[in-house]
């Protein structure tokens, strides 16, 4: 199942499925975003225990190139990232192997959809770069769970890209500011559900910019696999339906190259997972 959240041609928002019908995609509305309470469609979802894949359609089923692809969650109650969590961008990066997850957050107002723009003023940052990384979305309440039962919480799994301002972050001591710019957390182009990907640890990875690969890498080299980080994350903090964990990217980053490589207006990013898709944002500079 592929749960996207949309707008129609005629503004109204829903939370749906994308299917393949004689041979293409279609989006089969399945709740309107104005019949939940809340402003996170997906979230309130969850919480409800609503069936999203035995759902019927409340409405027509729609082209999928007729509607607006939105961010498949639109403000979870956290957006939880690890860091370093690949050997080979560890070592690009001049750090040690963590010896346990490196846990940092980015805010949900960094959140955007796929197509929508990655944006910041020059002033703010002249150096942001990109992090093809994959999401995890938890589908029910974590907490102090085992790591052989973590993958149980998961809902599904989607693309995400954590942009990061690399002079805000290194100068701050601290990632949160440079990770948590508004529109640097981009998301989709859908929540791909985890019995579509029962091993989140044999995907492959990959960052095009300007349709150049830059990164490419798979999951199976993560420090941390998914399990233990849905389980470490679960013995302090209780992780909520809809909450993000953001899995760490693979070698090839832009402030590790030689030259270095950052994003500037016009820079097409696209994060390619493989059994999940592409999520792609154009970026725009302002003076």
């Amino acid at each position: 199942m592929r749960v996207v959240r949309f707008e129609t041609p005629g503004g109204e928002r829903w939370l749906g499925r994308v299917e393949t019908q004689s041979g293409h995609d279609v989006v089969v509305p399945l709740l309107a975003q104005r019949q939940l309470p809340g402003h996170d469609p997906l979230r309130e979802a969850l919480v409800m225990g609503i069936d999203l894949a035995g759902a019927l359609p409340a409405e027509a089923v729609l082209e999928l190139a007729t509607v607006r692809l939105l961010a498949p969650t639109a403000s979870p109650s956290k957006v939880v990232a690890i860091g370093l969590n690949y050997a080979d961008h560890a070592k690009e990066s001049g750090a040690a192997i963590p010896e346990r997850p490196m846990v940092f957050t980015k805010f949900p107002n960094s959140i955007v959809g796929p197509g929508e723009n990655i944006v910041w003023r020059e002033d703010a940052s002249r150096q942001v770069d990109y992090e093809a990384e994959l999401a995890v979305v938890v589908g029910r309440l974590a907490r102090d769970v085992a790591r052989d039962e973590a993958l149980d919480h998961v809902f599904g799994y989607t693309c995400l890209n954590d942009v990061s301002a690399r002079d805000a972050q290194f100068a701050d001591g601290q990632w949160v500011r440079g990770k948590s710019f508004d529109t640097f957390c981009p998301i989709g182009p859908w929540i791909v559900s985890r019995d579509q990907l029962p091993d989140p640890q044999v995907l492959r990875v990959q960052m095009r910019l300007n349709g150049e690969t830059l990164q490419d890498g798979t999951t199976s080299d993560m420090i941390f696999g998914v399990a233990e980080l849905v389980a470490y994350l679960s013995r302090v903090m209780t992780l909520e339906p809809g909450d993000v964990i953001a899995t760490g990217t693979p070698f090839g980053v832009g402030f590790a190259r030689d030259p270095q490589v950052f994003l500037g207006d016009g820079d097409v990013c696209e994060v390619d997972i493989e059994g999940i898709g592409v999520l792609r944002n154009t970026c725009r500079v302002s003076g």
